[in-house]
């Protein structure tokens, strides 16, 4: 069951945060073996982080956007080289230039890799809800799993893993064929880490209202047999095949999920938490936003989100 993990492409947009990015792709290409592509997009619009005066850009001087775009994609170019030079890792750069997300997903399904990395900045608000970000696009459009990492601060010295270890994965399960996929994915790596493995089932009270409207003592033995009917249906999604080497600890939480899923984290000192991404309508998506994505902006941990197996194939 060990991880098909040949090719891992890792992004950075050379943000504090996204560098982590890179690092966390360093590491799990020395565990695996792996090849490593270092990808950035450029994006036009901001070549002032390449070293574009703004001014030129904006003011009345002119800017041959040719040449623009050769300067951009030469000195990303130089600052990927720079960052992988000292690495030991078997690596190749890509840069290209684009709409981030469109470009990733379009050199992942390319190069056939096996997983994505990317950075969050865990962004909120009006700028997310109108935007959204590039790892939240990443989700719905990458066709290989996407490892989610975040910079627990500005220092740079955060963003620097020395090695991928995994002690506790957590593994979100809602009975959906994506949550298997999910499971699937955290044994495997349960597996070459010789990690704990968690099942977790969070409870939303408003899918279990109709109990709410039974007497106290009815609604206690209810709830019993409620849990008793998750923890064996969490037990059964484990394979036969892994019982042999696999006790998972199932734990059963009530609440919104993203909460209890990132609390839970928090508490247990989870490493990993691994969660599928279901696909949403269009207003559901801007407004309220995937729970694989709600997470992965607060989680103390990467998010490895398991995308559907027709993206896949």
């Amino acid at each position: 069951m060990r991880p098909r993990l040949q090719r891992i492409l890792s992004t950075t947009d050379f943000s504090t945060f996204a560098g982590r990015s890179l690092s966390y792709g360093i590491a799990l290409a020395h565990e695996f073996g792996s090849t490593l592509y270092a990808c950035h997009v450029v994006d036009l619009p901001a070549a002032a982080v390449y070293g574009e005066p703004a001014a030129l850009i904006y003011g009345a001087a002119y800017i041959d956007p040719l040449a623009q775009r050769e300067r951009a994609l030469k000195a990303a170019r130089a600052q990927l080289e720079a960052r992988i030079a000292d690495s030991g890792a078997a690596a190749e750069i890509l840069v290209t230039a684009g709409r981030p997300a469109e470009e990733i997903s379009r050199l992942a399904a390319d190069t056939k890799v096996d997983l994505v990395i990317a950075a969050t900045h865990g962004r909120s608000g009006l700028k997310r809800l109108l935007l959204g970000s590039v790892t939240a696009r990443l989700m719905q459009t990458l066709p290989c799993p996407l490892l989610i990492v975040n910079s627990p601060s500005p220092d740079p010295a955060d963003a620097q893993p020395a090695a991928f270890r995994l002690k506790r994965i957590l593994v979100g399960c809602d009975f959906s064929p994506d949550a298997a996929l999910a499971i699937e994915n955290a044994l495997s790596l349960a597996q070459e880490f010789e990690a704990e493995l968690h099942l977790v089932h969070v409870i939303e009270p408003p899918i279990y209202k109709d109990l709410q409207a039974l007497p106290a003592a009815a609604d206690g033995e209810l709830l019993e047999s409620l849990h008793e009917r998750l923890k064996k249906r969490l037990d059964r999604m484990l394979p036969e095949e892994a019982r042999n080497w696999c006790a998972p600890q199932i734990a059963l939480l009530e609440g919104l999920p993203d909460e209890e899923i990132t609390r839970y984290a928090l508490d247990r000192q989870v490493d990993l938490i691994v969660l599928g991404t279901r696909g949403q309508g269009m207003m559901e998506k801007i407004f309220v936003g995937s729970t694989t994505e709600r997470v992965a902006r607060r989680a103390p941990c990467p998010v490895l989100s398991v995308c559907p197996k027709t993206r896949q194939d």
